[in-house]
């Protein structure tokens, strides 16, 4: 088990989020991050370093530590922003 730690950034946008079925799907992914922190798929270029998970019609960004053992959870945008 790894520890997660969540910028300000993303806990502003979850707080914002009013659907609850969008906000249970976004817990349940964080949970398979916690569990396995390499399911997200490896982000290229200027995003190196990250992840991303899709939750419908979201991204959930995040960044391992593997030294730390530490998942930073970073970002939650719409796809069309990307």
């Amino acid at each position: 088990m790894v520890d997660v730690v969540f910028t300000k950034e993303f806990q502003s946008i979850f707080s914002k989020i009013k659907d609850n079925l969008i906000k249970e799907k976004v817990i349940k992914q964080l949970n398979k991050i916690k569990e396995n922190p390499e399911v997200g798929k490896p982000m290229r270029q200027y995003r190196k370093g990250t992840r991303e998970v899709y939750v419908k019609p979201f991204r959930l960004s995040y960044s391992f530590d593997i030294v730390d053992n530490t998942v930073y959870i970073l970002d939650l945008y719409h796809k069309k922003k990307q």
